[in-house]
């Protein structure tokens, strides 16, 4: 006999289930965060460790290894890299102290010039800023820390997630088997590839889209004479795993570093103009060409996704926003009772293809008829 429960009752669950979800995924935040970092890394090597088990012969286990090996060099090199253009440019904070002194008595002289504002103590300024730089310092040096120890953590522990779930990849992919009845495991087998294919397409695309962003600035800033021109060109188009808003905090700091070094606030504006001219590019451009149509999030769930793994697990919850939100909506769309959703979460071009397929045939139509009633004049017209 089956029991119907009142609307009411119904979405109180649901929404405790949310709650509970979302504090869940909180108190576990240690152990979830590398588990998601690995699932999406297992899923970009897949098809790396698949060629080289059928058409190498290479045995699973050192094929996993060297796949894991391969992503851990190439993300070490670009860490060192990044981390000797850091100790080189802390050599500059002496000319910068100096330049900000100068920068102060400029802004000073403009202000009495222009509004007859008397200038203050100089040094009680720099004082100030200076100890403003030093609690800046002590928070960022702490940050860091511990960021770093989390680092090593994941650099341990998602390898090891990585290689558990490509070895035994056949056995989770039984175990899902138990929980669906033979005649509906092909949709599920089917749900899974797109879910996979959704990711790699993702993962992919954003590395390529870092390499063009990162020679995008680099030029940019190397055009504009600003120094560690690639350094920050390339700081900056790492930031883009941070959806929308990752490639402008990038570019904040050479903006400052500019303005520091030079005294000048024009150059600061110009190495912003020259990120907000890529951004425009990837955005507009660069993104939708490379990672195409298969990550179809409207602007409005990505943001809001965002926003929320912000909330929930921080910097790596915007990271993961994205490509958790894309394998949601390939969840929504297989299952019936949530379909709504991701229609929700789908991009207007997605779910409306059929409007613009008429406007496109109305202008065809328009320009077919351009096309007969020239054609009719010149026929009319006598020889």
């Amino acid at each position: 006999m089956e029991i119907k429960l009142p609307s009411y009752f119904k979405y109180t669950v649901i929404l405790l289930g949310i709650i509970l979800l979302i504090w869940l995924l909180q108190m576990f935040k240690s152990v979830l965060v590398p588990f998601a970092f690995a699932v999406l890394f297992a899923m970009l090597l897949l098809p790396l460790v698949q060629d080289l088990e059928t058409k190498l012969r290479v045995p699973r286990p050192i094929a996993i290894l060297f796949s894991i090996i391969l992503i851990v060099i190439v993300l070490g090199l670009v860490i060192w890299f990044l981390s000797v253009q850091l100790l080189n440019l802390t050599s500059e904070l002496d000319k910068i102290g100096s330049n900000v002194s100068d920068l102060v008595d400029k802004v000073q002289l403009f202000l009495q010039t222009k509004f007859g504002i008397e200038p203050s103590n100089k040094s009680d300024l720099v004082r100030n800023a200076i100890s403003s730089l030093q609690n800046l310092a002590t928070t960022f040096l702490g940050n860091t820390i511990s960021m770093t120890t989390g680092a090593i953590a994941a650099l341990t522990i998602v390898p090891i997630f990585v290689f558990c779930l490509l070895y035994y990849r056949d056995h989770l992919q039984q175990f899902m088997f138990r929980f669906v009845s033979k005649d509906r495991r092909s949709s599920m087998i089917q749900t899974v590839t797109n879910i996979q294919e959704v990711v790699q397409s993702y993962i992919s695309g954003l590395m390529i889209v870092i390499v063009i962003v990162a020679l995008l600035n680099s030029a940019g800033l190397l055009l504009l004479g600003v120094k560690y021109a690639i350094f920050f060109g390339i700081f900056a188009s790492i930031l883009t795993i941070i959806p929308y808003i990752g490639i402008l905090i990038g570019a904040m700091l050479p903006a400052l570093f500019t303005l520091a070094t030079t005294g000048h606030l024009i150059d600061a504006v110009l190495v912003i103009v020259v990120f907000m001219v890529v951004q425009f590019m990837e955005g507009n451009f660069i993104t939708p060409f490379v990672v195409g149509s298969k990550v179809s999030i409207n602007p409005f769930a990505a943001i809001l996704g965002l926003l929320i793994g912000g909330e929930v697990w921080g910097a790596p919850g915007m990271i993961l926003s994205i490509p958790i939100i894309a394998m949601l909506k390939v969840i929504f769309d297989v299952y019936e009772p949530l379909k709504p959703f991701g229609f929700l979460l789908a991009d207007i071009d997605d779910v409306e293809p059929k409007r613009h397929k008429k406007v496109t045939n109305w202008l065809q139509e328009i320009w077919n008829g351009i096309g007969r009633g020239k054609r009719k004049k010149s026929d009319e017209e006598p020889e």
